[in-house]
């Protein structure tokens, strides 16, 4: 006959393994749930059951954070007011970033709809074709350089760091369901003359920022971008190891 300690350890085992898989099971019905919920969405919003487009998530290679996945940059906006809390959290994002020897070369001039002519300022520092889709927005925001150092030198890195202030915003934004689209086609000259910006700065580019809205309110061009994939080069075209263009030997596999 068989121990009752030989049975009582025959049964954890068996309850062991009845555990490991069912938790599989459960952790595979998740993510097909998830999948399922996705093309649902995506579905629907290509059948005109939804109002608005507000994720596109990235298909990536390796895993990343869900607020990096998340974040790209729509053109069709919402009126909706962005809230104040709301916009003074990313400047705050902004205002963290990281930089060349803590010199953080960034300003920002905001402007929003509540005050219509400060709006109209800045809108038109934008080239007409980007004042056709971005005036749907409720902020609008123009970033700035210090391309010196307080020691006069030249500061090759103020754009870069720049830029990674920016993206501390855009990314606090995604996670704040707020949408942020840059824009590189403003003029520059005219940013410096409406707002007597010094010779030792430099606008680098606008934002705009509000809540996402409806791509059937696009022109048609400008619609099938907005429904358009996401598209990245693989890491294998630029990810190099030994010498310029000798691939990382895991990402040519």
């Amino acid at each position: 006959m068989i121990s009752k300690q030989r049975l009582f350890y025959q049964y954890t085992v068996v309850c062991g393994i009845v555990q490991k898989a069912f938790l599989r099971f459960c952790k595979h019905l998740h993510e097909m749930l998830k999948k399922v919920a996705i093309n649902e969405d995506s579905n629907k919003y290509h059948q005109g059951n939804i109002a608005t487009m507000t994720e596109k998530l990235a298909e990536t290679q390796y895993s990343v954070h869900e607020f990096i996945s998340r974040r790209w940059s729509p053109r069709a906006f919402s009126d909706r007011q962005v809230e104040q809390e709301k916009l003074l959290s990313l400047l705050e994002a902004a205002r963290w970033a990281p930089s060349s020897y803590n010199h953080q070369p960034w300003s920002f001039i905001i402007a929003t709809k509540d005050d219509p002519t400060e709006y109209n300022r800045l809108l038109g520092t934008l080239v007409e074709f980007n004042q056709g889709w971005a005036k749907s927005a409720p902020v609008l925001i123009l970033a700035v350089a210090k391309t010196r150092t307080d020691d006069g030198k030249t500061n090759r890195h103020a754009f870069h760091d720049v830029g990674l202030a920016i993206e501390n915003l855009a990314i606090q934004a995604t996670a704040l369901d707020l949408s942020v689209h840059q824009i590189a086609g403003f003029s520059a000259d005219a940013a410096r003359k409406e707002y007597q910006i010094p010779e030792d700065y430099e606008a680098v580019t606008a934002i705009v920022v509000g809540y996402a809205g409806n791509p059937e309110n696009l022109s048609d061009g400008l619609r099938e971008r907005e429904l358009a994939a996401r598209i990245r080069k693989p890491l294998k075209e630029f990810v190099f190891t030994g010498k310029w263009g000798n691939t990382l030997p895991v990402l040519a596999k």
